[in-house]
Order: C-alpha cells, then sequence, then structure tokens
C-alpha cells in the first residue's frame, strides 16, 4: 500500500507542471488526539484504556493543489502519541500493574486530497514516517504512581516508526482523521538493567482518532494578503 501511495504521489508531482490551476500554499494548526492500541500480550489479545492528547500536537503543511478537485501534501508535525495498559505483567513477576506509555514523535506525511478544496469538503490519505525522540513510561499499582521513566532517543520502543491515515475535512475549517500504526510501539528486544526483556511477549500497535481545526486552510503563497 505504502509503495502504490508513494508511486501515486511521485507521478502526480511530476505531472504538476501539466497541471494549469496549480496552488501552493502552508497550512498549519494543532490537534487533539484519542488513542488506543491493538495489543497481544503474549499470545493474548488484550484491551487498551482511551488516552487523551490535547498537548502537544503541531503540525504544518505545504499544499498543492492541482486543480479545485486534486490536490497533494507534505509537511512536518511534532505528535504525543501513547496508549494506556491496565494489565501488564512484568517477566517473572505475578503481579500486574497499569501502564502509561507516550513517546513525541517528529513526523513526515505525504498524502493526497480528494473533493472540493475551495473551502467545501474533501477527503485525503496518506503515509507517514515518524522519529520517536522522547520516551515517557510510568507504572502504576493500586492507582498509586510508583515508577516514571524518561529518555531521549529510547531503545524501549520503535526508534522509527510508520503508519497510514485517512480523514475528512468539512466546510469551514473542521477535520476528522484516522491513524494506524503499522509499526510496533515497543522494541520487543529491548533488555533491562536486570538483564530482563519487558516487552518481549507484548506486542502493541497504535491507532488514534484526532479532532482538528483549519488543517489544510491558511495564507497562500500565490495571494499572501488573504485567505484560501
Amino acid at each position: 500500500m505504502k509503495k502504490f501511495l508513494a508511486v501515486t504521489v511521485f507521478c502526480l508531482l511530476f505531472a504538476a507542471p501539466m497541471f494549469s490551476q496549480v496552488e501552493t500554499y502552508v497550512t498549519s494548526g494543532f490537534e487533539m488526539i484519542f488513542s488506543f492500541a491493538s495489543i497481544d500480550d503474549n499470545g493474548v489479545n488484550e484491551s487498551s484504556n482511551l488516552r487523551w492528547a490535547p498537548v502537544l500536537n503541531i503540525q504544518s503543511m505545504i499544499n498543492t493543489d492541482l486543480s479545485d478537485k486534486l490536490g497533494l501534501f507534505s509537511g512536518l508535525a511534532i505528535r504525543n502519541v501513547g496508549y494506556i495498559y491496565d494489565n501488564y505483567t512484568y517477566p517473572g513477576n505475578d503481579f500486574t500493574y497499569k501502564k502509561k506509555f507516550r513517546s513525541y514523535n517528529l513526523a513526515v506525511p505525504v498524502g493526497i486530497k480528494l473533493g472540493n478544496l475551495k473551502g467545501g469538503m474533501f477527503l485525503y490519505g496518506g503515509y507517514e514516517i515518524e522519529l520517536a525522540f522522547l520516551y515517557k513510561e510510568k507504572t502504576f499499582e493500586n492507582d498509586n504512581k510508583i515508577n516514571k521513566t524518561t529518555a531521549w532517543f529510547s531503545t524501549r520502543q520503535e526508534i522509527f516508526q510508520h503508519g497510514f491515515l485517512v480523514g475528512i475535512q468539512f466546510p469551514y475549517g473542521a477535520n476528522l482523521k484516522f491513524k494506524y500504526y503499522l509499526s510496533e510501539f515497543h522494541n520487543r528486544n529491548y533488555v533491562d538493567s536486570n538483564g530482563v526483556k519487558p516487552y518481549e511477549g507484548l506486542k502493541s500497535q497504535v491507532f488514534y482518532f484526532s479532532l482538528n481545526y483549519n488543517l489544510f486552510r491558511n495564507f497562500d503563497f500565490n495571494t499572501p494578503d488573504s485567505y484560501r
């Protein structure tokens, strides 16, 4: 799927000069994330709790509209991604803990927009690769926090992550997006200071819904003093 999308976007970029109504402009906005995870814990399918992350999720897009109905986008984003798991068991330990996992990621998306790009409703989809640069893990026992781990570029998780995204832009700027990570959140080969692999049996893939506003609407390079 990602190869098909990459080829499609490349072909459209190559063909862009053939379109007579090409417009290029920058947009930006914040993202409010509601995340979950698909969890396989040592062969058992488990569920996660809703994790709400209103901050800090910032994104800026470079848009190239080839016509009123077809456009491309890419850009940069900083994203707060993670999940909450109530039934974590440390290997060799019979106790169950609640875990909150999260990381700040630097993301680069690339995608396509289809629909009414002149202030109306349109659909969009794409692929995104992310660099996880700030990891945090909290451990709770009986709702009491007993441990917290924070690290830059931690080997506890997969540093490079990727996934696909789809969304819908509504008139007047409201935006709803869904993203699913094809990569796992944890590095299951990580070995801690006790010589244990704490995530060896924990396979988790994050997915989320997010609310955005004016993600694809901002100042235009061609007409810098007006809004689209």
